[in-house]
């Protein structure tokens, strides 16, 4: 029996793997992140594989877990330990349990103290650690549910005991490195070489680490389930169609009405500079006055903003609502003034 396996990285340093069974072609992945999961797909239709699991090895924080959405896409159930708070959850494991994926079989270990859900899970020669243990370090005990207490007990009472050759795949790598080993770790790891548990204890309270981008995202989607605002924005932009700055600027150069222009941005801006002719409706007031238009329905409603984002958004609700000629500007405002289109201002 063989297993087949594949190494996935962001460029933020995330780590995700498909581990598949060869003979049974059935596959888990472990850590799957948002931006990956036409990857993963790809790479399982690619090796014969059918995905049976997705196992999160703790409530991310620092970046968006793919778990849920690939859950409903592929409806297959989600593992995180039982003291995950994320309500998608569909097989939640403690301490010592067995997944069985066809012929392989993977141990959980609860190795709290980054989080209290976190697990490590072991296959044959291989550990994967999340953020237990790192490559030269370890998971910070700062953010929610974060314990040093705990993590030493899970660093130095569970982990490091394991057999010193196992291979360590964390969920993070911030080097081009692809594994360690326990017994490396050991050895060469910082932060293990303070062994003495208050020592261990007061060198993860005074690190001082700068808090994760996106934490307040990231935590509330992957506890709840909820859509990022990049989610937010694809699922959108999926609706609707655009328009550039080049066409909008040669329609009204040519005295043509074919055009109504909407910016949805808040008042400040609006007076600041905008498209001359443009009718203002900040976005949050969108549905509530969309109707007291008067306009031409053959006329294509061109919605923009400063970055382009809030226009997608906003053009997809128009949809939505009926308004069938309704289009997203490219880029926003902000590409308008690089080409050095004229603005005008509200006196």
């Amino acid at each position: 029996m063989s297993i087949i396996f594949q190494q996935i990285r962001t460029q933020q340093g995330c780590q995700s793997y498909l581990i598949g069974c060869s003979e049974t072609c059935s596959a888990m992945i472990i850590d799957p992140e948002i931006s990956q999961i036409e990857h993963y797909l790809g790479l399982a239709s690619h090796h014969g594989l059918v995905i049976h699991y997705l196992l999160d090895t703790h409530t991310h924080a620092d970046h968006f877990s793919a778990s849920k959405p690939l859950s409903e896409k592929l409806n297959i159930p989600v593992i995180m330990h039982r003291n995950s708070p994320a309500p998608f959850v569909d097989i939640r494991v403690d301490d010592g349990e067995i997944i069985v994926l066809g012929k392989l079989r993977f141990e959980v270990i609860h190795t709290p103290g980054h989080t209290s859900d976190s697990i490590c899970v072991t296959i044959e020669d291989r550990v994967f650690t999340g953020d237990t243990l790192l490559i030269g370090g370890t998971g910070r005990t700062d953010l929610p549910t974060g314990n040093p207490e705990q993590l030493y007990t899970s660093l130095f009472e569970r982990l490091l005991k394991l057999d010193p050759d196992l291979k360590v795949f964390p969920a993070h790598i911030y080097s081009e490195r692809s594994h360690s080993s326990i017994k490396e770790e050991l050895e060469n790891n910082p932060r293990l070489q303070k062994s003495e548990r208050q020592a261990f204890i007061n060198q993860m309270k005074t690190l001082n680490l700068k808090m994760p981008n996106h934490l307040t995202e990231s935590l509330r989607t992957n506890l709840n389930g909820g859509k990022t605002l990049t989610q937010l924005l694809i699922d959108a932009g999926n609706q609707i169609t655009f328009i550039s700055q080049e066409q909008v600027f040669s329609t009204k150069s040519g005295n043509n009405n074919s055009l109504l222009l909407i910016d949805v941005r808040e008042r400040e801006a609006f007076e600041q500079g905008h498209i001359e002719g443009s009718i203002h409706i900040p976005r949050g007031q969108l549905e509530i006055n969309i109707n007291d238009l008067e306009f031409n329905p053959e006329q294509r409603i061109v919605v923009y903003c400063e970055s382009g984002q809030l226009s997608i958004l906003a053009t997809a609700r128009l949809k939505e609502m009926g308004f069938q000629h309704a289009v997203a500007m490219e880029h926003g405002l902000a590409r308008w003034k690089e080409l050095n289109y004229p603005i005008v201002k509200r006196e």
